[in-house]
């Protein structure tokens, strides 16, 4: 029996004699505030959270860093435009001299190859307020895309296949903006198209299209098809990538049933999905096309990628000499392009099979002939999907776990096993755990599903027989995770018992911080006390917002000798350092105390000694109360994977 196994069992010991007291106590019931006393709260906490970003937007004018003063007009103008639109109007148009102003002054390095490294700040500041205008004024967006194009593209020259930063932050605007005004985007789209452009955002503007007017969307897509059939896909790869995503999703099927191709039907295409846009014979008629560029390929040479005169500098040993690799011919360009699109329908052939069986052994020879028959590519995108989907089950994940690549399968096995445990299949998580886990991953998931049993048999128990099996858990970590989740387990039914278990949580937790992982620690035990003791939570982060400042100020001290967090003395508004996204976790926990203890989350965000802590809480306050998420969207969890696949 392993140590975990017989803490539950001397839990359940303990259960067993224990009185039931605990239990037996019931909640208070509250009453339930009216339709009219919920507007009324509602009102009164937009007027407060008004007020918050009218400070946000005083205290904004003292910074001295034009980013820092760019990111709150961007965020601001985005919070206020249904408030207040010719504020938030102003705001943009500031932002905009901002980003302008940093285009003018953007220093430039030469790196070690002899190429500028160019500012990123300013692009990327760009393409926020561009996108970020999108959401509320479609003709504004594009009227600033033109007034902050820089006079210099953002390129490498030495690099002709990198992206364009210009041309993809146009077609993220077009999709964008076909959310908001599918017509304009349309329009749009068709001058792109008339250019030779294809982005690869169309697609997205026609699925707008076809949910509000269906012939317009018919129109823009036959526009669409009839210059990619005319195109030379293997000269242009931009329409080889939206040919690709069109045949991707599959057809736009009749409602009733997936007729066999050919067979004439009636009824109106269902709405599938957003992705899937063309019709059965036109997504046919693309297939085949498709089908024939990708069966020129031929080959790879092997002695192709470097020859005598396609060397590479390695340094200063090399004589000074920067050399250039030899620029392609476009016949081995449409070569590489006939191999990409190869390869890329390959995750296609069920399509094939299905809807152009009579070409499928064609394409599978191709392939053999070429050495495409490599998954692991198209498994991590087919693992990475089912990671993403919030929906998904732990049958789904263990299925993309079992096709996933070597580096990937115990993250996602283990990420199956804790959805079967949050969907209440303890032994579905321990048989996953068991049959394809090792070591420490299986006793993580193994620790999870004990502590979630031992939570169970927590309503019968006092606070003092949990202090016994506390003292027998190896860890503080796995201490306050224990208690945490019985806490949460004892919610409902005994709010006061689970006060007390929090409790003990907080006394493991109320000492001063060692690394980023105790403010963590101490973040989840105030997270927990919000939901039936919100002035406790106060008490929690107090403590750590005046070691925050204190680390702030030695960071500060320190800068430009041994930590470069800050910049000529100002802490950057999304700097990416572990003490920036540490004040933007404390900003979360406050904005969700704010909608009940308002005044309490302001005078808390007040003792941060820096304007820019003070910011960047107030903002996140502020965005908890009207409703509004920011433009960026969170993907660290799927990122951290690729990174790890990746090395």
């Amino acid at each position: 029996m392993n140590r975990t196994a017989a803490l539950v069992l001397a839990f359940g010991i303990i259960v067993a004699g224990a009185a039931r007291t605990a239990a037996q106590e019931q909640p208070p019931q509250q009453s339930v505030p009216t339709a009219e006393e919920q507007e009324k709260q509602k009102a009164d906490l937009e007027k407060k959270a008004y007020r918050l970003l009218d400070q946000v937007i005083d205290e904004t004018q003292y910074l001295r860093l034009t980013e820092n003063r760019v990111r709150v007009q961007i965020n601001a103008a985005d919070l206020i435009w249904d408030h207040n639109q010719p504020r938030a109007r102003t705001l943009f148009a500031l932002a905009t001299e901002g980003i302008n102003e940093m285009q003018r002054t953007a220093p430039t390095s030469v790196n070690q190859r002899g190429i500028n490294n160019q500012d990123r700040r300013a692009p990327q500041l760009r393409q926020d307020l561009v996108l970020t205008v999108a959401r509320h004024d479609a003709p504004l967006a594009y009227q600033l895309l033109a007034a902050t194009r820089p006079v210099a593209p953002v390129t490498d020259p030495r690099n002709p296949r990198q992206t364009n930063v210009e041309d993809n932050l146009e077609q993220n605007l077009l999709a964008q903006v076909a959310r908001l005004d599918p017509k304009l985007a349309a329009q749009n789209a068709e001058q792109m198209l008339e250019k030779g452009q294809f982005p690869r955002s169309l697609r997205d503007v026609i699925a707008q299209l076809q949910s509000k007017d269906e012939d317009a969307a018919t129109k823009l897509t036959e526009k669409m098809l009839k210059l990619l059939e005319s195109t030379n896909m293997l000269a242009n790869q931009e329409a080889e990538t939206l040919a690709l995503s069109l045949l991707t999703p599959g057809p736009r099927l009749p409602a009733s049933t997936s007729s066999p191709i050919g067979t004439e039907t009636t009824n109106k295409p269902q709405p599938a999905t957003s992705s899937q846009i063309l019709g059965l014979s036109a997504y046919s008629d693309l297939l085949g096309s498709v089908i024939d560029s990708a069966l020129k390929a031929t080959p790879q040479a092997s002695n192709n990628q470097r020859g005598p005169n396609n060397r590479r500098s390695r340094g200063p040993d090399s004589g000074g000499q920067t050399s250039v690799p030899n620029e392609p011919t476009d016949a081995q360009i449409e070569q590489s392009n006939a191999r990409r699109l190869l390869a890329g329908l390959q995750r296609m052939l069920p399509q094939i099979d299905q809807y152009m069986p009579s070409r499928a052994q064609l394409v599978r020879q191709k392939m053999t002939e070429l050495g495409i028959g490599d998954n692991s590519r198209n498994n991590v995108a087919q693992a990475f999907a089912a990671l993403q989907q919030g929906d998904t089950n732990a049958d789904n994940l263990v299925q993309a776990a079992s096709i996933a690549p070597p580096q990937l399968q115990s993250r996602i096995y283990q990420a199956a096993a804790f959805k079967a445990l949050d969907e209440g299949n303890t032994d579905r998580a321990r048989q996953i755990a068991t049959d394809h886990l090792e070591s420490n991953a299986r006793d993580a998931v193994m620790q999870r599903i004990d502590f979630r049993e031992m939570a169970k048999k927590a309503e019968a128990t006092r606070i003092d027989e949990v202090r016994q099996i506390l003292a027998r858990v190896k860890s503080d970590p796995e201490r306050i995770a224990l208690l945490l989740q019985m806490a949460s387990d004892m919610q409902e039914k005994n709010p006061k018992f689970a006060g007390q278990l929090l409790e003990e949580a907080r006394q493991m937790t109320n000492r001063r911080a060692t690394k980023y992982d105790d403010f963590e620690q101490q973040l989840k035990v105030a997270h927990a006390f919000a939901a039936i003791e919100p002035a406790r939570s106060f008490e929690v982060l107090d403590p750590g917002i005046s070691q925050l400042n204190e680390l702030l100020s030695a960071a500060a001290l320190l800068s430009g000798f041994e930590v470069n967090i800050f910049r000529d003395g100002e802490m950057p508004l999304q700097g990416g350092s572990g003490l920036s996204n540490m004040v933007t976790r404390y900003g979360q926990e406050l904005a969700l105390l704010a909608r009940s203890e308002f005044e309490r989350s302001e005078t808390l965000v007040g003792r941060f000694q820096l304007p820019e802590p003070r910011i960047l809480a107030r903002l996140a306050i502020v965005e908890g109360l009207l409703g509004v998420q920011p433009l960026q969207s969170n993907t660290n969890f799927i990122r951290g994977l690729n990174q790890n696949f990746i090395r």
